[in-house]
């Protein structure tokens, strides 16, 4: 049995929001953006990685984690849905999502190689929107202006990473992947994903033409460096990552919990992990 639940998200994203919609902050509209832009091919090559090493071995260890890999991939596929229709706004307003075709590019070569690679991968990036979601979780006031859709949609994604953190992790351990690999591309992902982000909110900005702006880039620096920034909050879960006993276990994840019980009204659980009709929203 698995302890997650793959949910439906009550939020209709069918209507447009504003330009500006993350509080009149332009870099964190931007970098949000940024963010949602990465899901729709980041989460189905997470769930392709989740598949292809399970299937690939033995019978035995697939029926053990059979259970959690439905539901995760249930999960990762509502996310993808869902920020594809954020996305689809996005387009419409003007911007225009360059890490996709990069990231594209880049993973081509993986198709034929060890999947425990491409799992490798997932891992590391799994613990990167599991550190950035106990971010947001504990520091809720940044969606304070956004609408609230829009602020339950990201807290629902939030809680849900928080919530399937060990997944991929597990399974890269259950079919003997190495730690040396695992803090190998660890290192590389650091690099490729913070370089992505950044390049692509960098991009956003300069469409809304905000990108010169000495306010835009105070609120750049507030929100990834200040005192309870992004970067400067992640700092030792990065390093954790590095150690030979690391376990995403080991991340506290009670404002998922919380999250979740406290706002149970917003979804509601499903079954399975069947795609929902997009023309209503999109799934939780």
């Amino acid at each position: 049995m698995t302890h997650l639940v793959v949910r439906r998200l009550l939020i209709d994203l069918q209507p447009p929001f504003a330009h500006d919609w993350c509080g009149d902050d332009a870099f964190a509209t931007a970098f949000f953006n940024a963010l949602s832009m990465s899901f729709p091919f980041g989460e189905q090559f997470f769930i392709d990685a989740v598949r292809r090493a399970l299937g690939s071995s033995p019978e035995a260890l697939q029926q053990a984690h059979h259970a959690e890999m439905q539901a995760f991939i249930g999960q990762e596929a509502a996310h993808r849905r869902v920020h594809a229709l954020f996305n689809a706004h996005l387009e419409a307003q003007g911007l225009r999502d360059g890490w996709t075709p990069r990231a594209s590019k880049r993973l081509q070569p993986l198709a034929d190689a060890d999947p425990r690679h491409a799992l490798a991968i997932t891992a590391a990036t799994e613990h990167f929107t599991a550190m950035f979601a106990g971010w947001l979780l504990a520091h809720p006031q940044l969606l304070d202006g956004a609408e609230t859709r829009l602020r339950t949609m990201w807290l629902w994604h939030s809680a849900e990473e928080l919530e399937h953190r060990s997944t991929a992790f597990d399974l890269y351990r259950a079919v003997d992947g190495s730690h040396e690999w695992r803090v190998r591309w660890f290192r590389r992902i650091t690099t490729i994903f913070l370089c992505d982000l950044l390049r692509q909110t960098a991009s956003n900005l300069r469409r809304e033409g905000q990108f010169w702006k000495f306010s835009t880039w105070r609120s750049g620096m507030r929100l990834l460096w200040g005192r309870e920034g992004l970067l400067r909050q992640s700092w030792n879960g990065w390093w954790c990552y590095l150690r030979r006993d690391f376990h995403p276990s080991q991340q506290d994840d009670a404002l998922s919990q919380r999250w979740l019980a406290d706002n149970n009204a917003r979804f509601v659980p499903v079954k399975t992990p069947a795609p929902e009709p997009e023309a209503t929203l999109s799934s939780g």
